[in-house]
């Protein structure tokens, strides 16, 4: 994982350049400066419409009594999204903006979880029936009853 993120790290930034050459050899510097700062508009944009409606998707299943991963993964993409286009450059837009496509994005967090690449996993603290009886419970750790007698004596 190190190297993919090493080679991730030190690739994107030689690609961007290369892209704002090439970008800006054809249709000049300024177009090239107006095309970067446009797709970081437009995606800020888009980016906010996309994340309401996944925070509405998951807060309607929440209240159903779900909480289904693909809409927490599809969140993290949307949040990676919006780096990438915050980022200067028309690779990492390029990226952003299919994150930010439903289709794309619900796709790419099927496959994240099929993958395995997120695990889910809740716990539940609450009192064990036999707890709450105040009958002990074997083997557990969260026992904390010693049985015994005591004697009060006053020192008087």
């Amino acid at each position: 994982m190190f190297q993919i993120l090493l080679i991730a790290f030190l690739a994107i930034p030689i690609i961007e350049i290369y892209l704002l050459f090439q970008v800006g050899d054809i249709i000049g510097v300024g177009w090239t400066i107006f095309l970067v700062i446009g797709t970081a508009v437009l995606g800020a944009g888009l980016l906010r419409q996309q994340g309401f409606a996944t925070w509405t998707r998951l807060n309607q299943s929440m209240a159903q009594g779900q909480l289904p991963p693909t809409i927490l993964v599809e969140g993290i993409l949307l949040l990676l999204s919006g780096a990438f286009l915050l980022t200067p450059g028309f690779f990492t837009d390029t990226i952003g903006f299919l994150f930010l496509t439903p289709f794309v994005r619900k796709m790419f967090a099927a496959y994240l979880l099929r993958r395995g690449m997120f695990m889910a996993s809740s716990s539940m603290h609450a009192t064990s029936y036999s707890q709450a009886t105040s009958q002990p419970e074997p083997h557990s750790s969260q026992n904390n009853v010693i049985e015994g007698e005591y004697e009060r004596k006053d020192e008087e």
